[in-house]
């Protein structure tokens, strides 16, 4: 690391240390090139985890948000910030972004390196020629220009690195991958697991997650104490703040600038190729530029859609890359919040607040519209559900002192939980744009989202509450409850798709811009498509190729 790399010339400037721009700089500097990687947030420590702290050790004891609105408003409504660790996330006041979604869209900022790989869910899901061609199956949206075959290397290298646990099940809408061993299921949930699969056909598995279950290049097999989204001081799950970018920076060849607000892509109007970066200081608020062969934005799909747009020029006045006119077009997230819950009578458990918390539930891969299949009327596509089994420790239970303590052990049937969570069609009206009226205090035009689902997407929801309903009613549950919600995920794919056609797409099928030859977008920006599986896997997978081919190009001299 260097005290100001500011005016110094690398290979490669990346933007973002998340998902993708870990990989880049690891696959970078492992092939011997000087990478600098800027991050608008801090380096963060072990000493900053939290997820060892009991909330009695809290000045407010965990049990409340209320003195983390006069900063977050925003953030503090994601369940992921918390007492133990809101300092990790954007100043809502100081970074705010316009939203014209309904319902309204919870857009999670956090400000460290390694971004939300800090605090995401871990899901790792495979997408499949399901996905991958799925406008081929029901004309809706346009194919992803690759295939399965062509990013299954690729996951397979991802997973066998991070370190994926789950169950082997031979599903084709749910491809298997090299992974770890499970983290197991219960008694109760295999009974349900039977049940449901005898009654529907539908598997019921452990959510394949970035957690160890074996120890794997210096990190730690998880030890199940919990809540991940304060951190792991184990290096049990993956966040690239402790793998690939540990792993870049271990070469000698990265350089990691943080508080680096990246604001515009800098050209060469004559020879119409990047040449580096402009970004804020964070704390000096001076704008500072920095230099490379080549630049691959890998900020999350807003912020670097943001930058495109910010990155306008006299050639360029609609935004850098957008000579087709779709940047920030045909955004995409999964939409969630319907499905319904019920006890299971005969399935007893005795509750208990110290027991291991395995870091994943259950997943009911997508089992609507699959080719070969029936077609579900008034919608197209599909959602999974996120299954729980389990008897909670009731808190609200009769009584004080010996005879309360004797209330909450009492054994209690278990719950069956189905929370859905679906595909979103692309709309070319659901966008990611900025708006230049209104600046954040680093003196940069601030997102304007419009994310909203259409019929589509609240037939699915529906189906998911109707349909959870009847699993429940079918094997036995009595006490069922519906829940017809609708909210967002902190999924955003789409609004710079990939495509073969520079008039259809912003992108290449390996992630480079058309318009610039030595720009790439290695997010979730790119996908045509959000399919229904967690993106944060397919991001890495393609990251990686994209970067391999970006190598290629460098050595050839074609970028």
């Amino acid at each position: 690391m260097q005290t100001d790399p500011a005016g110094q010339q690398f290979d490669v400037v990346i933007v973002g240390s998340g998902a993708s721009g870990g990989w880049a700089a690891k696959r970078l500097t492992d092939a011997g090139l000087r990478v600098a990687v800027l991050e608008a947030g801090r380096a963060l420590t072990d000493a900053d985890y939290t997820e060892h702290i009991p909330a009695h050790a809290l000045p407010y004891r965990g049990r409340t948000k209320a003195p983390l609105a006069s900063t977050r408003p925003v953030q503090s409504q994601s369940y992921a910030v918390r007492e133990w660790n809101a300092d990790w996330y954007v100043n809502d006041v100081e970074e705010p972004y316009i939203d014209d979604s309904d319902p309204e869209f919870v857009w999670v900022r956090p400000r460290i390196v390694g971004g939300r790989m800090n605090i995401w869910g871990r899901g790792c899901l495979r997408m499949s020629d399901i996905d991958f061609k799925a406008a081929s199956y029901d004309g809706a949206g346009v194919d992803w220009p690759i295939t399965y075959a062509e990013l299954k290397p690729y996951y397979n290298l991802v997973e066998a690195y991070v370190g994926v646990s789950g169950m082997t099940e031979g599903l084709a809408q749910y491809p298997d991958g090299p992974f770890q061993p499970p983290m197991g299921l219960t008694c109760n949930e295999f009974a349900v697991r039977n049940r449901v699969r005898e009654a529907f056909g539908y598997t019921i598995t452990q959510g394949r997650t970035a957690n160890l279950t074996r120890p794997l290049n210096g990190r730690q097999a998880c030890h199940y104490c919990g809540p991940c989204e304060h951190g792991c001081v184990t290096h049990s799950y993956f966040s690239s703040a402790f793998t690939t970018m540990k792993d870049a920076l271990d070469t000698g060849r990265c350089t990691l600038v943080t508080g680096a607000m990246a604001y515009q892509v800098l050209m060469d109007p004559k020879t119409r190729r990047a040449r580096g970066v402009l970004y804020i200081d964070r704390v000096t608020r001076q704008p500072k530029e920095i230099f490379g062969r080549a630049v691959a934005l890998c900020a999350q799909t807003l912020e670097s859609v943001r930058m495109l747009f910010n990155s306008a020029t006299r050639q360029d006045p609609a935004g850098l890359a957008n000579s087709s006119g779709l940047l920030g077009k045909y955004l995409m997230t999964h939409f969630a919040g319907a499905g319904a819950s019920g006890e299971l009578p005969d399935l007893v458990e005795q509750p208990s607040m110290g027991k291991p918390n395995r870091p994943c539930g259950l997943v009911t891969p997508r089992f609507r519209n699959l080719p070969g299949g029936p077609t579900s009327s008034g919608f197209l596509r599909g959602y999974a559900f996120s299954t729980s089994v389990g008897a909670g420790v009731n808190l609200a239970a009769p009584g004080f002192g010996d005879a309360y303590k004797q209330a909450v052990r009492q054994p209690r049937p278990a719950t069956l939980s189905f929370a859905g969570f679906g595909e979103c069609l692309p709309y070319a009206d659901n966008t990611c744009t900025v708006d230049r009226s209104v600046v954040d205090a680093f003196g940069i035009p601030v997102v304007r989202l419009h994310l909203t689902p259409r019929e589509n997407e609240r037939a699915l929801q529906r189906d998911m509450a109707t349909h959870a309903a009847e699993i429940l009613d079918r094997i036995g549950a009595t006490r069922i409850r519906q829940t017809f919600g609708m909210r967002g995920q902190a999924h955003e794919v789409g609004a710079a798709r990939m495509g073969t056609d520079p008039k259809s797409s912003v992108l290449t099928p390996f992630l480079q811009t058309h318009d610039v030859r030595n720009l790439f977008v290695m997010d979730g920006s790119s996908f045509p498509s959000s399919a229904w599986q967690n993106p944060t896997l397919t991001i890495m997978a393609l990251a990686v190729r994209s970067t391999d081919f970006l190598l290629e190009q460098l050595r050839t001299g074609d970028v």
